[in-house]
């Protein structure tokens, strides 16, 4: 009966209505929180933006947020704080987002592709006009750089929360952006400031540059349509890759070539500039742990500028901004060599994913001050009013596989986030997500499942905070980024501040190898597993002795186990420890251990099926079998499945769209020739041949839908 395909979809829609049940009331949940959160009068960055009502009936009374996710959430908590009414807009995919719960309306603008939703400038317009929208916050990505949709809003009447439309069309174009950045008396990278006609035209400017060369859209950001090339061959390839990711996420395929300064450091300035005039810096971020070209670790400020260098970004920063009248929050990026010689790189003329850890260290709500330079209100802080007070780290928590940095999708059957909270010590936990316990992560979108900030007094305890607060993330159902960020967050080198854009892969050249247990970590874990097998096995435990064995990476340890009118000692390899537990460990996927009544230990329980533990502990995902001897006994005279052999085979490593085929059956290839092409998440992806020889077969063609593992080509 449990084999049986009746008894498998019977349980398919029992399991739906009850993922249904959970998904609303995990939403409500989250709804209130969100109320709680963005209603507290502390000022504290960490906590939710504080609320102004005073100044909301000279704001705007709806606000339509053109944008899904942890920042169309985060910019209506603010709305709701200022007692802005708020609309949604959301693809056919997104009906059930958190997003779309959480504002007062919400209007469907098309289907799950952004390219027919959340791009379609018409839709959204639409949408705006419709509910009777007084100003449009387009948070970043989609339609947030986009100088004709801020232009279609005002002559609708709308206003646009960002800058005006000759500014974005001015920083959004990087060609046209270091022309005037110049003019205005910015540093520069040398470089060729036209636009990059073709493959050979490309060869022939690097050559006159010098290499290495940085290959870049002319539009758009967030690493996108980025290469970096050593020779003339990687130019050719790079610039293939970069005009299709640039043409595909941006609509528009021109690039340009500017020298790659060699093992720099990203930091960028946060500005705010209004209609009257003023202009002022937030001080910088520090953006340099990145893996292809995208940011994965952000902290304010800066370990490594000196006050005086701080101060001249800053006034360049402010600089550029007076250069093209700019009205709103944006941001001025830098790349800082060894010396703090800075560089322009880039305005991005919208708000930042890693807005918040500026508003840490500064305690301004960057959205508010959004909300009133676009009601035409002056800022309310001038350059004296901004110092900086401790320090605050981000991580972006992605769905993606860290070894091959590959994004993953699928449900999330588990989801708790840190405890978000202020302490007396003005130090906390800040995670802007958007999605809840069974939420869909697409492939339709970016993988960001969300922004997780740490504020403390100084770099070190901010950091530490972080660690533990990663720990008590509780993320399962999809493969995430979070064991190489605790891995870096301990890193001695990351820890003393000696970091670049270069840090991951020189710590490591090989890739990041997984989530290795080192023998202290197993010395805690492994005792504190038994302890939890044995309450989930004896809900009513007697006194005595048990004995186990534990298996852990192959490896199996004997433990021996005395319980003794609710004490419980863990013996293994001789070592004795004394576990105690929280009441609700066996009803709660965060369970939380002490060991000899000093160490505490957070346990991640994610299933268990009578004998096999899956858990996460420190970021470590395992799968650990406990059994009783005679269960081991048998359990060793169980055959050995062996595994499938596709040495002959091309997998795709990630669910995505084929856009291109570039071998037919029959071709003969060399190892690490380009054979195919794989869209995910806005990313193309290179697939290389793995190892030299015949094609036999092709087994999908452009314009399929891929799921991870799925077969590509075979080899004769």
């Amino acid at each position: 009966l449990f084999r049986s395909n009746e008894y498998k979809s019977y349980l398919s829609i029992l399991a739906g209505c009850i993922m249904n049940r959970v998904v609303l009331l995990s939403q409500f949940q989250r709804s209130l929180q969100n109320a709680t959160r963005a209603g507290s009068s502390t000022t504290t960055a960490a906590a939710a933006p504080a609320a102004a009502a005073a100044t909301s009936s000279a704001l705007f009374d709806k606000v339509l947020v053109a944008n899904r996710g942890e920042i169309a959430c985060r910019v209506m908590r603010t709305c709701q704080a200022l007692g802005i009414k708020t609309v949604a807009v959301h693809s056919e995919a997104d009906d059930r987002a958190l997003h779309v719960r959480m504002a007062d309306e919400a209007v469907c603008v098309g289907p799950a592709p952004s390219n027919q939703s959340y791009l379609d400038m018409d839709a959204i317009v639409k949408a705006a006009v419709s509910t009777g929208t007084q100003a449009v916050h387009p948070g970043y990505g989609f339609l947030s750089e986009n100088c004709k949709f801020a232009e279609v809003l005002e002559a609708n009447g709308i206003s646009f929360i960002g800058p005006k439309e000759r500014a974005i069309q001015a920083m959004g174009d990087k060609i046209e952006s270091k022309i005037i950045a110049r003019a205005a008396g910015v540093n520069c990278i040398p470089g060729f400031d036209g636009v990059v006609p073709d493959e050979d035209e490309a060869v022939r400017i690097s050559n006159d540059i010098g290499y290495p060369v940085m290959i870049k859209a002319s539009a758009g950001g967030g690493g996108k349509g980025m290469r970096v090339a050593w020779n003339d061959d990687e130019v050719r390839e790079g610039f293939k890759l970069s005009r299709e990711e640039a043409a595909s996420s941006f609509g528009d395929d021109r690039l340009l070539i500017e020298r790659f300064i060699d093992n720099p450091r990203h930091i960028e300035v946060q500005v705010l500039a209004d209609s009257h005039g003023n202009c002022i810096y937030l001080n910088e971020r520090e953006c340099s742990i990145q893996r292809r070209n995208q940011k994965v670790i952000e902290e304010a400020p800066s370990i490594f500028l000196t006050p005086e260098v701080r101060k001249a970004m800053g006034e360049q920063a402010c600089q550029l901004a007076r250069a093209v009248d700019y009205q709103s929050a944006g941001t001025v990026e830098f790349l800082v060599d060894s010396k703090m010689n800075f560089y322009f790189l880039e305005m991005n003329t919208r708000l930042q994913v890693e807005h918040p850890i500026t508003e840490c260290i500064t305690g301004v709500d960057l959205v508010e001050e959004m909300l009133r330079v676009a009601a035409g209100h002056p800022l309310s802080y001038t350059q004296d009013d901004i110092g900086i007070k401790g320090w605050a780290v981000e991580c972006r928590v992605y769905a993606e596989d860290p070894v091959r940095y590959l994004p993953s999708i699928g449900l999330l059957t588990k989801y708790m986030e840190p405890s978000t909270h202020i302490n007396t010590n003005d130090t906390g936990i800040r995670c802007d997500s958007g999605i809840v316990e069974g939420s869909s992560i697409s492939i339709h979108y970016d993988p960001m499942i969300s922004k997780l900030v740490t504020y403390g007094k100084d770099r070190d305890s901010a950091i530490d905070l972080m660690v533990k607060a990663l720990d008590d993330y509780v993320i399962d159902g999809i493969t995430h980024n979070t064991p190489l960020l605790r891995e870096v967050l301990n890193n001695d080198r990351f820890r003393s501040g000696d970091i670049s854009t270069k840090f991951l892969e020189e710590e490591y050249p090989r890739g990041y190898s997984g989530d290795n247990l080192t023998a202290l970590q197993l010395s805690r874990l492994l005792p504190t597993i038994t302890a939890l097998h044995f309450l989930k096995q004896h809900r009513q435990p007697t006194n005595g002795m048990y004995e186990f064995i534990v298996s852990c990476d192959g490896i199996s340890t004997e433990a021996h186990l005395e319980y003794n009118n609710g004490n419980i000692t863990v013996s293994l390899d001789g070592k004795m420890v004394a576990v105690t537990c929280k009441d609700d460990v066996l009803h709660n996927s965060r369970c939380q251990f002490t060991l000899d009544e000093k160490d505490p230990v957070t346990l991640q329980h994610l299933d268990f099926d009578g004998v096999e533990h899956t858990v996460r502990f420190e970021s470590c995902k395992r799968k650990i079998t406990v059994l009783t001897p005679l269960q081991k006994k048998f359990m060793d005279l169980m055959p050995v499945q062996t595994a499938a052999d596709t040495s002959n085979l091309l997998l795709s490593p990630m669910p995505g769209s084929v856009s291109a085929i570039s071998v037919a059956a029959g071709d003969e290839v060399l190892e690490g020739t380009e054979v195919a092409v794989i869209v995910a998440m806005k990313m193309n992806n290179s697939l290389k041949a793995p190892k030299s020889g015949i094609i036999k077969k092709i087994h999908v063609a452009v314009g399929d839908v891929v799921d991870g593992d799925q077969k590509i080509l075979e080899f004769e």
